[in-house]
């Protein structure tokens, strides 16, 4: 299954998401909770996933520096209602990114509440692997304990290759690192740049292929496309990338592409 994140089309609403998700054939969608008030609210996300006959796949906890106060402005508090609002959609995953820095109670206490509630709901809650900012020949982490989450040990891990491209990681051997624990994959692709450029698959220096590859050979991990289409001129634009991104992960999981976009 490939889904697509409501990220991707931004800066539409989560609604128009749904809309091209089921017009080019993605098979659910991820949102990304943020100032988007549909995105905030299970029940008209509920009836958008009907109304559209696309299911949620995965929820993306409201992590970002713009929405440290959707829904509270407790980073554990968020963390749970991201995991209700999972449970209230039929959505497997959860993703979160590490704690900032600045977070400590939140980041003391991070590995045992994932876990906590990892058990309590039966949901997914996949830790992302972020990248640093770069300033002045140096690079400074905003994370704590840094921006790659095996360095603390989760169950469950979201590898991003538009953030893999941003740190200059080596993407494959935090895959490796990740193992059978690789449980949701951001398709995207980065040059190296030190920003999160979230290209089309196939666009960047990153190993799409070869990641995409190595999750169909485990069968483990979601494959959700989350690019930047905020450029696009006019819809044709938007809908030839998701397109495209889309026709990517089908080939390299090896999926039949079966369905033709209407434009």
């Amino acid at each position: 299954m490939v889904g697509l994140s409501t990220a991707s089309v931004w800066p539409q609403t989560a609604t128009s998401a749904f809309h091209l998700a089921a017009d080019l054939g993605y098979d659910g969608v991820e949102v990304m909770v943020w100032a988007d008030a549909i995105s905030q609210d299970p029940v008209a996300l509920r009836r958008r996933s009907r109304q559209a006959g696309v299911p949620v796949l995965a929820v993306h906890a409201p992590c970002l520096l713009i929405t440290q106060r959707v829904w509270s402005p407790k980073p554990e508090e968020r963390l749970r209602r991201s995991v209700g609002a999972a449970q209230d959609l039929g959505a497997r995953t959860v993703v979160v990114h590490p704690p900032f820095r600045w977070q400590k109670r939140y980041a003391d206490g991070f590995a045992e509440l994932v876990a906590t509630l990892e058990e309590t709901s039966g949901v997914a809650i996949a830790v992302e692997n972020m990248f640093p900012v770069r300033r002045f020949g140096g690079a400074v982490s905003a994370f704590q304990p840094s921006i790659d989450p095996t360095d603390v040990g989760h169950r469950n891990y979201t590898l991003d290759l538009s953030h893999t491209a941003a740190a200059g990681t080596d993407a494959l051997a935090l895959a490796a690192r990740m193992g059978r624990h690789l449980s949701h994959l951001h398709l995207a692709d980065g040059t190296g740049a030190p920003r999160d450029e979230h290209l089309v698959p196939g666009r960047g220096s990153q190993p799409c292929a070869e990641v995409c590859e190595l999750v169909a050979r485990t069968g483990t991990a979601q494959v959700v496309v989350e690019i930047n289409t905020r450029r696009a001129r006019g819809r044709a634009e938007r809908v030839k990338d998701l397109a495209e991104a889309l026709l990517f992960a089908r080939l390299r999981l090896g999926q039949q592409p079966d369905h033709q976009p209407d434009q």
